[in-house]
């Protein structure tokens, strides 16, 4: 099941990417040669029109074969020919992959929003030995209602405010079997540092959640829309400074990144808690994908835009043995890359170790 789930998480992404510069290509008046569904061996196809539909025996990924885009082809200087349109027209087809994406995270994530969206309630669920809360009295059991005079319904407020008291004590309103009492807590205050390498004060207190207090929270339509909007823009910033802060070295490549291994144990990791949270990976995902692909790298949809920038700055293309030099120099790279995250994502998820245990059971 989490296999099936894998492949039909990457095969939407990859359908939905391949199908922009398919629609687009189509409507400017680009002829469609091929549009593969996976790599490799073709196990069959059908013809339909100009185009050749095939299903190929790699499920991951595929691609769209536009009429005279491979370096080696002999022009006709026919309109239906992708070099022969305008470097708008060719902007536009190439940007609609990485674009189908991202309106597919936005669609999933308002409609995560509009069906209901499962948020953990602020009952408490387990206590830390030794902590603030368990020498103040709190009990498994026990529901914040307040902190600091200001109601909180859901997990993730609460802790967001606790976290940043880190002076004096924190009073929380607790409602326990039906009636309500005050406590004041004096946080255990820790250095650490978050996501991006910054060094951050954190206040603790030594709660956990409750699992089975969970609720779906739902959103009206146009709020669901601002919602699935706003968490898009969120994730977006979120990606790019990443990116950044990887190129100059405050975040570590190899902890920060994963490869398809990676992404199939969380795939799976996702689809064993619901449907729900399988779509909000998936979301992810999808923006993922699009925001990768428009970086200015050869072999990406980013780095044929680059060459048509570089274009449009010139006057005249780069000379296709120009650009057949560094798109092989993109793949070459790309396949590196690929090889370094399987090789990392073995190490971290201890593929190894847990292989060598089922073999000796």
């Amino acid at each position: 099941m989490s296999l099936i789930a894998f492949l039909a998480v990457l095969s939407v992404l990859v359908l939905i990417h391949e199908f922009g510069h398919f629609i687009v290509a189509k409507r400017i008046g680009v002829r469609i040669e091929r549009f593969s569904f996976g790599f490799g061996p073709k196990l069959f196809s059908v013809k339909k029109g100009d185009t050749e539909y095939i299903v190929s025996a790699i499920p991951v990924g595929g691609y769209v074969k536009f009429a005279g885009d491979e370096p080696t082809e002999k022009l006709q200087n026919k309109p239906w020919e992708f070099p022969a349109r305008s470097i708008f027209e060719r902007f536009r087809i190439i940007f609609a992959g990485p674009l189908l994406n991202y309106i597919l995270a936005f669609l999933i994530f308002s409609a995560i929003f509009m069906v209901g969206s499962p948020v953990m309630t602020t009952e408490i669920g387990a206590m830390l030995k030794d902590y603030p809360a368990q020498k103040a009295g709190l009990i498994v059991g026990d529901k914040v209602i307040a902190v600091d005079g200001r109601s909180v319904k859901y997990w993730e407020e609460m802790t967001d405010m606790i976290h940043k008291h880190a002076e004096g004590p924190i009073r929380f309103s607790i409602e326990r079997n039906g009636k309500l009492y005050d406590k004041e807590i004096q946080p255990i205050v820790r250095k650490g540092k978050d996501v991006f390498g910054n060094e951050v004060r954190l206040a603790l207190v030594g709660v956990a959640p409750s699992p089975q207090r969970i609720e779906k929270v739902r959103y009206g339509f146009f709020k669901s829309l601002y919602m699935g909007f706003n968490k898009l823009t969120e994730l977006t910033v979120l990606t790019y400074k990443a990116l950044w802060y990887l190129i100059i070295g405050r975040l570590s490549f190899k902890e920060s990144m994963t490869g398809p291994i990676g992404i199939f144990m969380i795939t799976a990791q996702a689809a064993s808690l619901g449907l729900i949270y399988l779509l909000q990976f998936t979301a992810i995902l999808s923006a993922s994908l699009a925001i990768f692909n428009l970086l200015p790298i050869p072999a990406l949809d980013g780095g044929h835009i680059l060459f048509l920038i570089v274009e449009k700055v010139r006057g005249k293309p780069l000379s296709m043995k120009a650009q057949e030099f560094i798109a092989n120099v993109g793949l070459w790279l790309l396949i590196l890359l690929m090889l370094f995250l399987v090789y990392n994502d073995i190490s971290k998820f201890g593929i190894l170790d847990k292989a060598a245990k089922l073999f000796k059971h």
